[in-house]
């Protein structure tokens, strides 16, 4: 049953953000780093996002067991991954708005500080990437919107560590405010996507161009 590996693997990333943001908020505090502490509360968005797709496989295997429900399951889980599809929509607006006040009024960064923050988070997401990647047969709107989260975190560290980066060399800030912008429409790219796929299977708009239907293989 293939349900059961997706929740395994949708609370350990849960609980790997968790951590991380945890962590992050902490030392953000102690070390007086906005650089942490802005991560930190990014983290938590993903948290809550991520947090939401592993509730929906509880709630499919609950419900799969009861006599009362017996709609279609699969539904359950577009509904997540719309919902955690908004989230990342929003998440890459406040970046994107994030990035454009920093153009306008850039902050001292503690280079250093802040490469090491993007470090910290590039290897979390990483790390819960190889933990959400699933097979393409096995794929549902849910576990593609968390990997999504994560993936989008990871796209976001990256282009800060390479900003940065080249900020610190060239010293150039205002590089980081642009990959953040780069970054924050790849972002938006995915999140419509999805929003769109998940939102075709809520309304129960046929996909035409397949044509392919596996979702009667689901039910048991």
């Amino acid at each position: 049953m293939e349900k059961h590996q997706h929740e395994k693997k949708t609370l350990w990333v849960v609980l790997l953000t968790a951590i991380t943001m945890v962590v992050e908020i902490i030392f953000g505090i102690t070390t007086k780093s906005m650089a942490l502490l802005a991560d930190g509360i990014h983290m938590g968005s993903h948290v809550l996002a991520i947090g939401l797709s592993w509730l929906a496989y509880v709630i499919v295997r609950r419900v799969s067991k009861s006599d009362k429900f017996n709609g279609n399951s699969n539904k359950i889980l577009s509904l997540s991954g719309y919902s955690s599809g908004l989230m990342l929509l929003i998440f890459a607006i406040v970046i994107m708005v994030e990035a454009v006040e920093r153009f306008y009024n850039p902050a001292d960064i503690v280079y250093k500080e802040a490469i090491l923050v993007a470090i910290i988070g590039l290897v979390v997401n990483i790390a819960s990437a190889f933990l959400l990647h699933h097979d393409h047969e096995h794929s549902d709107h849910n576990i593609k919107a968390a990997y999504l989260h994560v993936i989008a975190d990871a796209l976001t560290s990256l282009s800060a560590i390479l900003g940065l980066v080249a900020a610190m060399i060239w010293d150039i800030p205002f590089i980081d405010t642009i990959a953040a912008i780069l970054s924050s429409l790849v972002i938006i790219k995915w999140s419509i996507g999805l929003l769109k796929d998940s939102g075709s299977v809520l309304l129960d708009i046929e996909k035409e161009h397949k044509g392919h239907d596996h979702s009667h293989g689901h039910h048991h």
